[in-house]
């Protein structure tokens, strides 16, 4: 062998080599995009650690498949210097996954698209049946009618329920605040109604807080943390979740961070589990409106009643003693999870959101006294942001496949 055949073979890349270099870089590209971390091609490029042709080839390819839109033209600030680089965000108008989000107050479908946005979404019901088979059924049903209506391609479906899902069978183990039977087979059933819908892609399903943590981790309050705690209650019981290094903490079989079983009052109210004074029954919305002295009705759910006393009648020495006490019992279960899973953030969702902004000294110094490394650096306490984060995360399941690899997933 010559020098020159030599020194060809250690250092030049041939053009097959650079097409499955530019292929595998097709995910890792547009989840950078998707999560709003590659807003032009100069980020993509760096990111990715590829060469400018590269990046080029490749978000021109993402661009192909009508995921992404690149802008070659983009305007030029006013004083800056040197030729500006392509633009890049979302197709608006591409693929969207359906998802559906069950809870003890009702059901919503909706169409997410990349990016975690919203498209569409249908009336939410406000009874849920005992059959899990006839929700599952309704809430694909409305999907469908969305998908028909806005005349999107679905590249998959995801479900969200208030219930852990134990791994690998997709089985609800404790729905407590639903009607269904404990194991119900939610994943299979969800899957099967899909596919009588006649549409294409996986459908996937996972416990709702779990999915919120993952919705807000990648495109809301918890973007850039590496060990993320979410807790939150909505409509009923308190939920929470791990998200370390982007990915989401489930445990062996699904079943980590069940954070409602947490005792904070040990003389407190009984608990679905057979325990007393557990998160789930002490800091959920039925807890602040029976603390508060209000009777639930049956007009609204008790999320937006609980929202609609804190924001309008904070004065009355009721509601304000009610919030104080929730508070407190949720500093005490954020403090003992903080000395087991050392956070670098914390979000809190549902009424915890609303908790937060009527007392955030109150909250940060309980966890701060009651926690072991609160005093010396205090863990961030943020709300989360996105609106029906749950309904964006379980779109996330049905996005993954897409992510993981653009060209096999939209073949």
């Amino acid at each position: 062998m010559n020098g020159n055949a030599a020194t060809r073979r250690v250092g030049d890349v041939s053009p097959r080599t650079k097409i499955e270099r530019g292929r595998g870089a097709l995910g890792p590209a547009l989840e950078l995009v998707h999560t709003g971390r590659a807003p032009t091609r100069a980020v993509l490029t760096a990111e990715l650690g590829v060469t400018r042709a590269t990046a080029g080839a490749v978000a021109a390819e993402l661009e192909a498949l009508g995921l992404i839109r690149v802008d070659s033209r983009p305007g030029v600030a006013g004083g800056s210097q040197g030729r500006p680089s392509h633009r890049l965000a979302v197709d608006e108008t591409g693929p969207v996954a359906l998802a559906a989000q069950v809870h003890a107050d009702g059901f919503r479908a909706a169409l997410v698209g990349l990016g975690g946005r919203i498209v569409a979404t249908a009336p939410g019901c406000v009874t849920v049946s005992a059959d899990p088979a006839q929700v599952l059924g309704a809430v694909v049903d409305a999907g469908a009618g969305l998908l028909r209506d806005t005349g999107r391609r679905c590249i998959g479906a995801g479900l969200a329920v208030p219930s852990a899902v134990a791994e690998p069978e997709g089985t609800a183990l404790n729905p407590l605040h639903l009607a269904w039977p404990a194991g119900a087979p939610v994943r299979a059933i969800f899957a099967e109604r899909v596919r009588a819908a006649g549409l294409a892609g996986p459908a996937l399903t996972g416990n709702d807080v779990n999915l919120a943590a993952l919705a807000e981790h990648r495109h809301g309050a918890g973007r850039s943390a590496q060990h993320l705690l979410c807790v939150a209650t909505g409509h009923r019981g308190v939920g929470g979740a791990l998200v370390l290094d982007g990915r989401l903490h489930s445990g062996s079989a699904g079943l980590a961070l069940e954070v409602g079983h947490l005792t904070v009052n040990p003389e407190g109210r009984p608990c679905h589990c057979g325990s007393r004074g557990c998160l789930d029954v002490e800091a959920d919305p039925l807890a602040f409106l029976t603390a508060a002295r209000r009777e639930p009705g049956p007009e609204v759910s008790l999320l937006q009643q609980s929202r609609d006393l804190l924001r309008g009648e904070y004065d009355d020495p009721d509601v304000r003693h009610a919030a104080e006490e929730l508070i407190d019992r949720l500093g005490l279960g954020l403090a003992g999870l903080v000395n087991i899973l050392n956070p670098d953030r914390i979000i809190l969702g549902g009424l915890h959101r609303e908790l937060l902004d009527a007392g955030p000294e109150r909250l940060r110094a309980v966890v701060a006294d009651r926690s072991l490394w609160g005093r010396s650096g205090g863990v961030p306490i943020l709300p989360c942001t996105l609106d029906h984060n749950s309904l964006v995360g379980a779109a996330e399941l049905a996005w993954q496949p897409v992510l993981d690899d653009p060209l096999a997933a939209l073949a």
